[in-house]
């Protein structure tokens, strides 16, 4: 059994709370082993289910896999998620995601399709203003192509986000092996280790 630098449990099915272990279960038919992220939330069913089930329906948005990578990476990096960041990033090779869209994301730039550079705005709009858009913010979206549908399920991937980018910060949750390739320093940190 591990523990987090912070004394976080990394539970497995033996060691899980009762209501964890088939959620934990879960996890490993969908990833082949248990995500570092999900060893640490099952000490919490509630969260570890809540998580699932929102990742679930995010998927299962109106969004493309191009823009759910956009909303999930800006969120992201926005919050300097140390494991999310490397875990997406595998995520969006996996889904097929131009490596050129990944890495701009990884870095916080401006994306070259006008597109989803107004869904990269408007996700860290959501996140900075913490939901206090202007109008103007709201028509810019629209006028992007986006619908009011998708305004709210910006909420819905943030909301996944939060769940997840809070606990690997709090728990320091360790980046699993198979991502440990994509590892990530925000930007303003790789600026102070170059200087």
């Amino acid at each position: 059994m591990n523990v987090t630098e912070r004394g976080f449990t990394q539970h497995d099915e033996t060691t899980a709370p009762e209501e964890s272990k088939p959620l934990l279960a879960r996890s490993k038919a969908a990833f082949g082993s248990i995500p570092g992220l999900h060893a640490v939330m099952a000490e919490a069913p509630g969260l570890l289910e809540g998580y699932q089930k929102l990742h679930e329906l995010f998927l299962n948005s109106s969004f493309d896999k191009d823009e759910l990578t956009v909303v999930w990476q800006t969120v992201n990096v926005e919050n300097q998620c140390h494991y999310c960041v490397p875990a997406h990033t595998l995520i969006a090779k996996g889904m097929g995601v131009d490596d050129a869209l990944v890495e701009a994301l990884r870095n916080g730039e401006a994306l070259s399709d006008p597109r989803l550079e107004a869904l990269r705005q408007f996700t860290l709009k959501v996140v900075r203003q913490r939901g206090d858009l202007s109008d103007e913010d709201i028509q810019a979206f629209l006028d992007a192509g986006f619908t009011r549908r998708q305004i709210l399920e910006v909420i819905l991937g943030y909301a996944q986000k939060v769940m997840s980018n809070y606990t690997n910060r709090i728990a320091r949750t360790p980046m699993d092996k198979r991502f440990e390739k994509f590892a990530w320093t925000p930007p303003a940190r790789q600026a102070e280790s170059a200087a």
